[in-house]
C-alpha cells in the first residue's frame, strides 16, 4: 500500500474513529498555482464528519505533521494541499526504479490475467494499405503490447478479406484490360498494382452507369419507381440496384463470384495470383511499420464454416428463408433489424464468413476475450454479429468486444478507395521519414555517424512522428490527418518525446559512471518532486490504458513526462550541479525518466534512437 495513503487512513482512524478505504481518499497532484505536492479533497468528509473544512484540515495537519508524514500544508476552500518529506520521494523513486522491463503488480488493485486474441488490420486483397489501415494497425499493435506489459497472454491475428465482390472487381478489370501486365513488368509495388485495377473497374463501371442513365430504360425506371425524385437523387439511389440487376459489368462480377465458389480452375488460378501479389506488398508494409501477426485467417476458408453454421441455424429454426431463397435472421426483438445471412443464389455475404471466423477462432484459441479492431462505420455490423452468435447459444459470444475507432479524414475531405483518393500507407511512411531526414540534416547533429546509422535514425524519428500522431488521439474520435502537423518536430509530437530521451542519453554518454549519493545531503526542488511523482504514476497509466483499450492515455502521459523533463533540463544543471551528491541524484532521476519514456514508447510501437 502507498505509505501516504496509509498515513491518512491511520489519521482518520485515530482522529475520527472511522475506517477509511483507500478508494475514498481523493488524493491527487496539487495544482501548480498552490506550490504544494498533493491535494486531499475534503468535500466528501464535511458531511460525513459533521465538521467544517477548517476543522478537518487543522486536525489532520497537526496529526500528520507530528508523525512526519507531511512537511507542510495549506487549506484552500475545501482542498487540503500539502507537501511530503524528502524521504517519501526517495523511497518512491527507489520503489519504481527497479521495475524496468516489466510492470509490477498493484497490490491494491490486482488485475485479472487473461488470454486475449486481438484482430486488427484485416485488409481486402483488392487494394494496398492506406491511412485508415495505419490507424487500425497502430491501435491494435499498441493495445497488444500494453496488455502484454501488464501480464496478459495476448495473441494477434488478422483476417484477410480475400474473396467477394470487391476482389472480383480487381480480377475482372485485370482480365479485361491489363494485356497481361504484371507488377514486375510495370515496376509498380505489387499491392498498388492490384489496387490500380480496382480503381479502373470503378471508373469503367461509372462510365457504363452514366451512359445508361441517358437511355430510355433509365427514364422509364425513373418515372415508375422514383416519382418526385430529382435526377441527382435518382442517380445516387439506383446505382447499387443497377449494378446488381442491369449492369453488364455487374453480371460479369456475379458470374465470376459463382465460378469462384464453384472452384472453377481458371478463376481460382487468377484469384491466387492476384492475391499473392497483394500479400507480398502487405508484408513489405507491415515490416516497415514494425508490426506482425501470430495467426492469419482467410475468409476464403471461413465462409464455408459460416455456411454450415447458417444451415444449423435453419434446422433449429433460429434463421429463416425468404421466398426468393435468401437466408435471414430476425433480431427485431433484440432492438436491431432483420439481417440477410446468405444471398438467394447461395453465395455468402460478410456476416457469413464472420460467423465462421468467430467459431473457428474460439475452437482454436479458447481465449477469455476476443477483440475486433474495426472502424466505427461497422458498429452496427458487429452488434448484429454478436447478437446472432448469442441467438445461436454460443457461450463465447459474451466475450467478444468491438474496439471501434473513428475514421481518418484528410484536409480536403474523406478518403475514397474506389476513386483512388487515399493516402497510401507506403507513401505516408516515406513522407514522414523524408521529413525526419530533412530536419536532422539541418541540425547536423548526426553528421559524424555512418550513412547506415543515420538512415536508421531517420526511420525511427519519422515513424515516431507518424505513430504518436495517430495514437495520441482517443480511438473513438474521428481525426483529421494533416501531414505537416504529423511530422512537426516540435510541440505535442512523437519527436518531442524522443528528444527528451535523446537528451538524457547525451548526458549519460558524457558521464558514464553513476555513483551513489547521500539522500540527506539533497533538498529536492519542485521539478524533481514532480518528476518522481510522474514516473511513479506509470504503472497506473498502463493499467488504465489496458482497461480502456486506449493507448492515448499512455501517449499523453509520456508527452507530459517529456515536457516536465524538458522544463527541468532548462532550469537546472545536471552534470554541473552544485555538489557531487546532487549531480549523481539528478543523473539517477534522469536515467529513470529515460527508461520510462523508452518502455512507454515501446508499448506504442515506437523504437527510440539514441541520437537525433
Amino acid at each position: 500500500m502507498n505509505p501516504l495513503t496509509y498515513s491518512f487512513q491511520q489519521a482518520f482512524q485515530e482522529l475520527f474513529d472511522i475506517t477509511v478505504d483507500a478508494s475514498e481518499l481523493h488524493i491527487q497532484a496539487c495544482s501548480s498555482e498552490h506550490d504544494k505536492d498533493y491535494t486531499l479533497i475534503l468535500f466528501p468528509w464535511v458531511k460525513k464528519l459533521n465538521k467544517t473544512p477548517e476543522e478537518i484540515a487543522s486536525l489532520l495537519g497537526a496529526k500528520l505533521l507530528a508523525q512526519n508524514s507531511i512537511s507542510g500544508y495549506q487549506l484552500v476552500k475545501a482542498f487540503f494541499n500539502f507537501d511530503v518529506p524528502n524521504d517519501y520521494w526517495f523511497n518512491l523513486l527507489k520503489s519504481t526504479a527497479g521495475a524496468q522491463g516489466h510492470l509490477p503488480e498493484d497490490p491494491e488493485h490486482p488485475s485479472k490475467k487473461e488470454k486475449i486474441l486481438i484482430e486488427y488490420c484485416s485488409p481486402n486483397t483488392n487494394k494496398p494499405l492506406h491511412l485508415g489501415h495505419i490507424r487500425n494497425i497502430l491501435l491494435g499493435w499498441s493495445v497488444n503490447k500494453i496488455l502484454k506489459a501488464i501480464g496478459n497472454e495476448v495473441e494477434t491475428t488478422q483476417v484477410i478479406n480475400d474473396r467477394g465482390v470487391a476482389i472480383c472487381k480487381s480480377m475482372l478489370a485485370w482480365k479485361l484490360w491489363s494485356g497481361g501486365e504484371t507488377p514486375e513488368s510495370s515496376g509498380i509495388k505489387s499491392d498498388h498494382f492490384v489496387g490500380r485495377y480496382y480503381v479502373l473497374f470503378e471508373t469503367k463501371f461509372q462510365e457504363e452507369y452514366n451512359n445508361w442513365l441517358q437511355s430510355q430504360s433509365a427514364h422509364d425506371i425513373y418515372e415508375i419507381k422514383f416519382p418526385g425524385t430529382d435526377a441527382k437523387e435518382f442517380k445516387s439511389k439506383f446505382k447499387n440496384e443497377y449494378f446488381n440487376t442491369i449492369s453488364p459489368l455487374g453480371e460479369e462480377i456475379r458470374k465470376m463470384l459463382l465460378a469462384w465458389e464453384s472452384n472453377d480452375p481458371e478463376t481460382l488460378s487468377l484469384w491466387k495470383q492476384m492475391n499473392q501479389w497483394v500479400y507480398t506488398g502487405f508484408d513489405h508494409t507491415y515490416k516497415r511499420l514494425q508490426v506482425s501477426f501470430d495467426y492469419t485467417y482467410y475468409e476464403s476458408q471461413t465462409y464455408i464454416l459460416g455456411k454450415d453454421i447458417i444451415q444449423h441455424g435453419l434446422e433449429k429454426g433460429t434463421f429463416y428463408k425468404e421466398s426468393d431463397g435468401s437466408t435471414w435472421v430476425d433480431l427485431e426483438s433484440r432492438g436491431l433489424d432483420k439481417k440477410i445471412l446468405m444471398r438467394m443464389d447461395g453465395t455468402s455475404v460478410y456476416i457469413t464468413q464472420d460467423l465462421g471466423t468467430a467459431s473457428q477462432r474460439h475452437e482454436r484459441h479458447q481465449a477469455n476475450k476476443y477483440i475486433y479492431v474495426v472502424g466505427d462505420e461497422q458498429d452496427y455490423h458487429f452488434k448484429v454479429l454478436f447478437e446472432t452468435l448469442r441467438l445461436l447459444g454460443l457461450d463465447f459470444a459474451e466475450h467478444l468486444y468491438h474496439l471501434s475507432y473513428g475514421m481518418v479524414d484528410l484536409p480536403e475531405g474523406k478518403m475514397k478507395s474506389r476513386e483512388g483518393n487515399v493516402v497510401d500507407a507506403d507513401d505516408l511512411i516515406e513522407k514522414v521519414i523524408e521529413e525526419a531526414r530533412s530536419g536532422a540534416e539541418e541540425r547536423g547533429e548526426i553528421a559524424v555517424l555512418s550513412a547506415t546509422e543515420q538512415e536508421s535514425i531517420f526511420n525511427k524519428i519519422g515513424l515516431a512522428a507518424l505513430k504518436y500522431f495517430i495514437l495520441k488521439v482517443h480511438p473513438r474520435k474521428r481525426m483529421l490527418f494533416d501531414p505537416k502537423e504529423a511530422v512537426d518536430m516540435q510541440g505535442h509530437t512523437g519527436p518531442y518525446i524522443v528528444n527528451a530521451y535523446v537528451r538524457i542519453q547525451s548526458i549519460l554518454r558524457k558521464q558514464t559512471e553513476l555513483k551513489s549519493f547521500e539522500e540527506n545531503a539533497i533538498e529536492l526542488n519542485r521539478n524533481e518532486r514532480t518528476l518522481i511523482r510522474m514516473v511513479a504514476e506509470y504503472g497506473n497509466v498502463m493499467r488504465t490504458s489496458a482497461k480502456d483499450l486506449d493507448p492515448s492515455h499512455l501517449a499523453n502521459y509520456l508527452y507530459q513526462l517529456a515536457k516536465e523533463f524538458h522544463r527541468y533540463y532548462h532550469d537546472y544543471s545536471i552534470l554541473n550541479a552544485d555538489t557531487e551528491d546532487l549531480k549523481f541524484f539528478r543523473m539517477f532521476l534522469s536515467k529513470h525518466v529515460s527508461e520510462i519514456l523508452k518502455q512507454g514508447m515501446d508499448c506504442l510501437g515506437i523504437e527510440m534512437p539514441d541520437r537525433m
